[in-house]
């Protein structure tokens, strides 16, 4: 019977993992109303503390990948899941509103900034030589199927009992994740004594990055990158994909949908079973991203989506459960499908070694358009007292994208790595 890779027990690690911290930052949907109607707060204090979250862990990005060469994978991974443990255990004393804004925006951003953002790539670069795309495919989908799992069972105890049993549930899942990290968790092939699955010969690898500063790795890189149009094109529409996922539908979707009469757990199951079309379009968009051209991918992932962000507010207006299934199936489909090509394209133009910190400050666009559409939702809903107008910009902007990522020439990639932009 053929071994499996130790490749792929790494890959379900980190699966793991990030499947908890996705719990803790698509949590936030549910917890808006419970936190209003308990400490009086304004609806925009709280989303204001969701996107300062949003943000810094968005902004940390490439200073984790930096790290990541510094201090290491497991290390990196056991410190910042402590942190997480850290933020949901304080939640559980906040009574001020400037509390919840340094537990969930400060403590939580940055316990969770590791596994949303530059984990994905990092792993899959290093730990995988064939099959990449598919492995950042299954990565980046486990943050729907975190989704899928918790949310509708989340409502359901808030709903039944406390949103504090909620929190503990998310505590208790936090704490198992960091004892599997800390007993089978690894920092690179070597120390199981294997290569990354599918490379057959060691090459050698210069570890310049390992002995730099991690915080001068990680501006280098953005110096280096702002000179290529394609990053200005990748990091915007990365800003409009933070800006209508996470940002707006993550944060503001089950809000939403309450204020049309839609009871609280019967919106999060809505919101799980995008994740299930989620689940199967970012794996799926993985392979593709293997095979088919990224731009087009994304050209199209941009467009689906801006044209059932249109349709959301007119399916929840006439009240049509038709309609809803069908934003569910094509907003599912792509809510994260673009990650993939997106680090695929990243991974072209500046080549596997510096790709995971560039990468890293394109992912932090996208998590400044998420705080700018979770902030700014709970700004139009107090000033309209709707959130309408929030989701028919966010499909509009959705458009703009795909016009964005089109605009990359296919040349430009190739002609860019054989001239050594990927060394830079």
């Amino acid at each position: 019977m053929k071994r499996i890779h130790y490749s792929w027990f790494i890959l379900a690690i980190t699966f793991c993992s990030i499947i908890v911290s996705g719990i803790v930052m698509s949590s936030s949907g549910v917890f808006i109303n419970p936190f209003e109607n308990e400490f009086g707060w304004d609806r925009s204090v709280i989303a204001l503390a969701f996107a300062i979250s949003m943000f810094l862990y968005g902004i940390s990005g490439p200073f984790m990948a930096a790290l990541l060469n510094v201090i290491g994978l497991k290390k990196m991974m056991i410190i910042s899941m402590a942190t997480l443990l850290s933020g949901i255990t304080l939640t559980f004393f906040m009574n001020q509103s400037w509390q919840m804004i340094i537990i969930w925006g400060l403590i939580i951003g940055l316990g969770s900034s590791l596994f949303l953002t530059v984990l994905s790539p990092y792993v899959a670069n290093h730990w995988f030589e064939k099959r990449r795309g598919l492995a950042v495919g299954i990565l980046t989908a486990s943050t729907a199927t975190g989704q899928l799992i918790l949310l509708p069972v989340l409502a359901a105890i808030i709903e039944n009992y406390s949103w504090r049993f909620a929190i503990g549930l998310i505590m208790t899942l936090i704490f198992f994740m960091l004892i599997i990290i800390f007993l089978f968790m690894k920092n690179t092939p070597k120390d199981v004594g294997i290569l990354p699955y599918g490379l057959e010969e060691e090459t050698q690898e210069s570890n310049e990055s390992q002995k730099e500063n991690p915080i001068v790795a990680a501006f280098n890189g953005l110096f280096s990158a702002v000179k290529v149009k394609e990053f200005w094109l990748l990091a915007g529409s990365f800003f409009i994909c933070g800006l209508s996922t996470s940002g707006l539908i993550g944060t503001h979707f089950v809000s939403y949908c309450i204020s049309f009469g839609v009871p609280l757990v019967t919106a999060a199951s809505i919101l799980s079973f995008m994740g299930i079309f989620n689940l199967v379009g970012t794996t799926l968009s993985g392979w593709l991203s293997d095979r088919f051209d990224n731009r087009w991918l994304l050209f199209w992932y941009y467009g689906l989506r801006g044209a059932s962000l249109v349709l959301l507010p007119y399916a929840l207006n006439e009240g049509s459960m038709t309609m809803l299934v069908i934003f569910t199936v094509f907003y599912g489909l792509d809510w994260i499908a673009t990650v993939p090509p997106t680090i695929s394209i990243s991974r072209q133009i500046f080549g596997t070694k510096k790709s995971g910190i560039i990468y890293g400050w394109i992912f932090a666009s996208h998590q400044a358009g998420a705080a700018a559409a979770a902030y700014g939702g709970g700004l139009i809903y107090k000033f309209f007292n709707t959130y309408t107008w929030a989701f028919f910009l966010a499909g509009v902007f959705c458009l703009l994208a795909s016009l964005f990522v089109i605009i990359i020439k296919k040349q430009r990639s190739s002609q860019l790595t054989k001239e050594g932009i990927m060394n830079i």
